[in-house]
Formats: structure tokens, sequence, C-alpha cells
């Protein structure tokens, strides 16, 4: 079995990620900021990624920071595997980042690029949001009476586990360049899914669709982050994944 190293093996993906390979028998290393004993910045790099890299046969970058420096870390990343002969490098990518002009989708973009030209063996998986990511938005808007939700813009969110198991996949095969794209099973309006969150949550809260303006505002009204229906390939529901997060506080 290879020697597989995580970024970001402690988040929400990651974590996953690395219970599905270790549990295959691939040996795992976990790297992250604070996961010892392999701690690196890699907005930062330092001896220590070197030190993590040495041996490794496959890295699965989940690393990410919507706040920025993703590119930063790609860099040094990428050096340091070229440095240990990796030989794949497979990275988890959002679909939309080359349709929708928003500064987060732009660094995913240019990561990707990075990750393709690095000389090295390469795949892309993008996929759409995560369920979690939906939840931890309406859980902030729905703290007022009063929740603003951009008017018209659709969302196709998808599980996070059926994610780390296709990354899993992936993992444990040779490069695969660029694969098709992962989405949720349902296209959904923002509405319906804060209406959803609000059953689930036993709240009741006045929904207002507000129009916005701008070129992102637009790519996502018009779907650029949404999946063609055939790779509409995930199987839980938001409602599912609400169901079991309350069936864990019980």
């Amino acid at each position: 079995m290879a020697t597989i190293l995580v970024t970001g093996g402690t988040g929400t993906l990651g974590r996953l990620v690395t219970e599905r390979l270790r549990a295959d028998g691939h040996e795992m290393r976990v790297l992250s900021r604070s996961s010892r004993p392999y701690a690196v910045d890699l907005r930062t790099g330092g001896p220590g990624l070197d030190t993590a890299l040495t041996g490794v046969e496959t890295v699965v970058h989940c690393a990410s920071n919507p706040r920025g420096g993703d590119e930063r870390a790609a860099d040094h990343l990428i050096a340091a595997a070229r440095r240990a002969d990796v030989g794949h490098l497979l990275y988890i990518s959002i679909v939309g980042v080359d349709e929708v002009p928003y500064g987060y989708y732009r660094s995913k973009l240019a990561v990707e690029r990075r990750i393709e030209e690095s000389g090295l063996g390469w795949t892309v998986l993008r996929t759409t949001q995560f369920h979690d990511l939906v939840a931890s938005a309406l859980r902030a808007l729905t703290r007022s009476p009063v929740v603003p939700l951009p008017a018209g813009v659709p969302d196709q969110p998808i599980e996070v586990a059926e994610v780390a198991d296709r990354l899993a996949g992936l993992a444990a095969g040779p490069p695969a360049g660029r694969v098709p794209d992962m989405g949720g099973p349902q296209v959904r309006s923002f509405e319906s899914l804060a209406r959803a969150y609000l059953r689930a949550t036993g709240r009741r809260r006045a929904l207002v669709p507000v129009p916005l303006f701008g070129s992102t505002y637009r790519a996502f009204r018009a779907g650029a982050h949404l999946t063609p229906p055939e790779q509409a390939v995930g199987k839980g529901t938001f409602e599912d994944y609400l169901a079991r997060r309350a069936g864990r506080r019980e």
C-alpha cells in the first residue's frame, strides 16, 4: 500500500479522506498547522515540509483558506513535492472556479493551473459546495429575525462524506488529470434551503430575497457553479444532512 499525505487532514474533508485511506491499509500522514509530527504552515513552508513529504507517493491537497494564501501554499507544496519525487498530487477544487469571478474562486483556479503546470502527475476534482458550508452560512444569517437572501441564486450542495469517498478512490489510483465534476443530487433555490434549515432547527424567520449587483452575482444567478445533470451524482440531500445532524445532538 502507498504512503499518502493529506494536507488539511484535520479539516472537515481531510479528516474523512484520511480515515477512508487508512481503513484501506495505506500509511497515512496528516499535515496541518497543528497536527504533529507534521505541523507545517504551507503558507510559509520550511524544512518540516520536506520531512513530511519524504517517502510519500501521493499527496491529497485539501488545505485551503478563503481568507487568502492558497497560491503561496501551493507553490511551497509543489516545490517540496518535486524535491521528494512525489508521483501524484490530487487537488480538491470547486465547480465554477473558471466562470465565477469571485476572489476565492480565482485563487482556487490559480492553484489548479499551478498543479497542471507543475510537472508532477496530477488529478483535479471539482465539486459543488458541501452541506456543512450551506448550513454554516444559514446559521449566521438566521440569527436575525429578518433573513436577507441573494435573490434568484440556486445551489447544489453535496454530502462531504461522498466527496471523501471519491477522493480516496482517486488517491489510490494513478494520476487522472481533470476528472468529471461532482455535484449534489438537487439544484435548489437558496430560499428553499433556508426554509429546510428553519424547519430542522425549529425557528421562524422572515426570508427576504435581495437582488444584488455585479459580475459575481450574475454568474451565481446563472448557475455557473452548478454541474450538468449527468454530473449530479451525489445521493444525500440537504434534508438528509440536517436530520443526521439533529440526531447527533440528541
